[in-house]
């Protein structure tokens, strides 16, 4: 048996996930989590297999929940389930330690094959994440602006784009103002984008789409 832990802030989620995974057989869920702080938790207290993470919870989670929890149990496999299709987010969880990442929208069909991918020691990533993986390894690789980005700084990139200010996200992040405003001046200036309108613009070119702006 597969032991999964189900990481999402929303009920009704985590039981369509448990009902998805009850008619296979093979799984057994051993613990739930919903936000960054039980999800440690959970991971600290309990013996499981393969850790099914939403990416955007309250308190610690995206790309800093992954590395923490890698640092705390390198062994354990974690598939990222999200809402976001875009590969440069996927690229970002890859990095941070993730073996999988799903959208939400595939999981009816794919979430089965994903977890025991990932459990027997594979990867399930698309073939365009794959790709991408590929060319950043490349000697000399270049990819766009915002390839460049920290995660910290594309993640305050994400927000500012989604038309959220910055003492809004520096609420949102528990940073304070003068941190967040560094951070957009750094991002900024990788980018060579000076004002909000042109990163707008920048962000609909590149299809890097509108959510609350937390890879990290």
């Amino acid at each position: 048996m597969i032991r999964v832990v189900i990481a999402d802030d929303h009920t009704i989620v985590r039981e369509g996930l448990k009902q998805l995974l009850s008619g296979a057989g093979a799984f057994k869920i051993v613990g739930e989590a919903r936000d960054g702080h039980e999800v440690l938790k959970v991971v600290r207290e309990t013996d499981f297999h393969v850790l099914l993470l939403d990416m955007s919870m309250p308190g610690k989670s995206g790309m800093e929940l992954i590395k923490q929890v890698k640092s705390e149990k390198p062994r354990l496999r974690i598939l990222v389930l999200s809402m976001h299709e875009e590969h440069q987010y996927a690229v970002r969880a890859i990095k941070a330690g993730a073996s999988g990442y799903l959208t939400k929208d595939s999981a009816s069909t794919q979430l089965v094959s994903a977890i025991e991918k990932v459990a027997s020691g594979g990867a399930f990533i698309s073939a365009e994440v794959a790709e991408q993986l590929a060319l950043n390894a490349m000697p000399h690789a270049e990819g766009p602006p915002h390839a460049a980005l920290s995660d910290r700084e594309y993640q305050v990139f994400r927000m500012l784009v989604s038309g959220r200010p910055v003492s809004a996200i520096a609420v949102d992040l528990n940073l304070s103002v003068m941190t967040v405003s560094t951070q957009k001046a750094r991002l900024t200036e990788k980018m060579g984008i000076d004002n909000q309108a042109d990163l707008v613009r920048y962000a609909i070119r590149h299809r890097l789409g509108d959510d609350s702006g937390d890879p990290a």
